[in-house]
């Protein structure tokens, strides 16, 4: 797959992992997007890495698009737990 597919594929896996996981998230549309595009390749990778299969056989296997759902997920998990309990001090 190209890049082009890679993104496509993570804009809409964040977009999914999104509505998994509701709530206010502090960052807007364009950090979904990224936090999409880069738990697409995590997924893939952790696919490749803890399972041995090549989780990225084309853009349409079902296998491509858990693992890119699955990544989004766990990043979105992690930036809720680092950027969620901020509050402004004046």
């Amino acid at each position: 797959m190209g890049i082009i597919a890679w993104i496509v594929i993570g804009l809409l896996a964040g977009i999914i992992a999104k509505m998994l996981m509701p709530g206010k998230d502090p960052g807007g549309i364009i950090i979904t997007m990224l936090i999409g595009i880069a738990g697409a390749l995590l997924g893939g990778w952790l696919g490749k890495v803890i399972f041995g299969v090549d989780s990225v056989d084309g853009f349409f296997e079902l296998s491509t698009w858990i693992a890119a759902i699955v990544g989004s997920l766990i990043l979105l998990g992690v930036y809720r737990l680092f950027t969620g309990n901020r509050h402004r001090h004046a």
